[in-house]
């Protein structure tokens, strides 16, 4: 994999062309100081806001801790005194601005990546944002942005660098009635759609039952005519949405590998179905019994050590026997 390919999934260079078929997004180019607060490993502070906006005040800021930070006049202890919180206010304004013309709430993620393992610490277990506060607890909070702002091009053979020159927040319009099971990831190779999963590989939803052929016809007819021709890499994935009326949205872009997640294939048998079979594959969870464990984890995949002997090589061979176990029980029909 080039660098070039995982630029060009980058969200900034990628949805100005697929505009009209994603949910509508809005982006800031980030300033280098709020990059360094993000990767600061000192104490976790919001920043000030000039909206006096504070996300979880209790589990983030109690002024009656203060006064173990007090220092009496005199006392020889003043270079311990905490620093003050960070402030961005022109970035802050332009978030605010942002917040409101896309109605109110909103999404966030960086070039590559959102803060999906940091959604527990929000009031809402989600990644919905409404203030600028909110959405720097999540970016700060997060262990899986590490990655796009340090290791973006740890996968690649040209590697020159190991984060892009710039960085960018995407904030994209939050939809409460948004279904996670019409989330689809898309596997192209040479320019062919070659497979299709569930995206939310880790739960079994019954709706999708019977509706594969009709999601498959939907995802491949977008992919003919609004993406094989635009994006420029030979091999990606895409995520789509499909809506209620049956219309596909684009929801991001990632290389081949790497860092991607294969969801309910390998990338042994993409391969494979790409050099042998001129159809797509499409997958779903098909039964509550076999559902896939294991990939609902925030590290990118080219981080895990899956091999013979590993710590994530033993426990997927203990959530393989027990699905064994669990398929041939009397429960399951087995």
């Amino acid at each position: 994999m080039k660098e070039e390919e995982v630029n060009q999934c980058q969200i900034q260079e990628w949805y100005p062309k697929f505009k009209s078929v994603s949910i509508k997004t809005l982006i800031h180019e980030l300033p280098e100081s709020f990059i360094k607060y993000l990767l600061d490993d000192g104490p976790f502070l919001l920043p000030l806001s000039i909206s006096n906006e504070d996300a979880l005040p209790k589990r983030v800021h109690n002024p009656d801790e203060e006064q173990d930070y007090e220092v009496s006049e005199g006392s020889g202890d003043e270079s311990e005194l905490p620093s003050p919180p960070p402030s961005f206010p022109e970035l802050e304004l332009k978030i605010k601005q942002s917040i409101e013309s896309l109605g109110g709430a909103v999404f966030p993620k960086l070039n590559w990546s959102a803060p999906k393992d940091s959604a527990w610490i929000s009031t809402t277990g989600t990644l919905r944002c409404t203030t600028f506060s909110e959405i720097a607890l999540l970016l700060r909070a997060s262990d899986s942005l590490v990655h796009d702002l340090c290791h973006a091009y740890d996968s690649c053979s040209d590697k020159s660098s190991s984060r892009p020159q710039n960085f960018f927040l995407a904030l994209r319009k939050w939809y409460p009635s948004f279904q996670p099971e019409m989330e689809f990831r898309c596997f192209v190779q040479g320019h062919k759609l070659v497979g299709i999963s569930q995206r939310e590989s880790t739960s079994f939803y019954p709706a999708l039952l019977g509706k594969e052929n009709d999601l498959r016809f939907l995802i491949y007819e977008f992919f003919k005519n609004n993406v094989r021709s635009k994006f420029e890499s030979e091999n990606y994935t895409f995520d789509v949405y499909i809506t209620r009326d049956e219309k596909t949205k684009i929801l991001d872009f990632n290389p081949w590998g790497a860092f991607t997640l294969p969801l309910l294939f390998t990338w042994e048998e993409l391969e494979d179905i790409s050099s042998e079979v001129d159809d797509v594959d499409f997958r779903i969870v098909e039964d509550k019994f076999v559902v896939r464990p294991g990939l609902k984890t925030a590290v990118p995949y080219d981080y895990l050590d899956t091999s013979p002997g590993s710590g994530w090589d033993q426990f997927l061979r203990n959530a393989d026997e027990e699905l064994q176990r669990q398929t041939r029980s009397p429960e399951a029909g087995g």
